[in-house]
């Protein structure tokens, strides 16, 4: 009796675990294309950000090929949601983080073109960029927070202890940022 009692209750404190594992990865993966989408929109925007700037900066074409080559790296690194690691996250962070550098570079050579700051096509790219980079962002934090909740559903007690029988999951990897001490100080804004 003490056996069906124990068998019992193993079954229905591991059972909870049953299916929330399963949807917290889908969650993962979902939260994951999403940030790959912002990513993907942010690179659909830069061709025609650099094609409006050539036409007032067309002597600032180290810069403008910077952009292009960083985007070019930046979408050829792609993460599967089904196979996220440290490694390939820090690979697909690094390509992100050289894009968002030559962006910044791109956006200096702006400030020295004030006519081109005052054209409409540019204003309203540099308002769908920046709308982008929100984006990005949340998405970004939206994947921080579904990874927290997977990872807390592998590794936290009673939902831990179906994984660890039945579906032996490993924690995800959280995003994290490249270059962190880059990031850290205040960029300096020079008029």
């Amino acid at each position: 009796m003490k056996l069906i009692i124990i068998l019992i209750t193993i079954i229905t404190v591991s059972s909870c675990g049953m299916q929330s594992i399963p949807t917290s990865l889908n969650e993962v993966e979902a939260k994951w294309a999403e940030v790959q989408n912002q990513y993907k929109r942010r690179s659909d925007l830069i061709p025609n950000l650099v094609s409006t700037v050539k036409g007032y900066a067309k002597h600032e074409k180290e810069t403008l090929q910077a952009v292009v080559e960083a985007r070019a790296k930046a979408t050829s690194v792609n993460v599967n949601a089904g196979n996220l690691n440290q490694g390939s996250l820090n690979k697909f962070s690094k390509a992100q983080s050289g894009l968002s550098s030559a962006l910044g570079r791109l956006m200096v050579v702006v400030e020295k073109y004030p006519d081109l700051k005052a054209n409409a096509n540019f204003r309203d790219l540099q308002v769908q960029l920046e709308g982008t980079e929100n984006r990005i962002t949340v998405a970004r934090n939206r994947y921080i927070e579904t990874i927290k909740e997977f990872n807390n559903l592998i590794t936290v007690p009673p939902t831990s202890w179906y994984n660890s029988m039945f579906l032996k999951h490993k924690k995800k990897p959280q995003f994290q940022v490249e270059n962190l001490k880059e990031v850290q100080n205040a960029p300096k804004v020079k008029f």
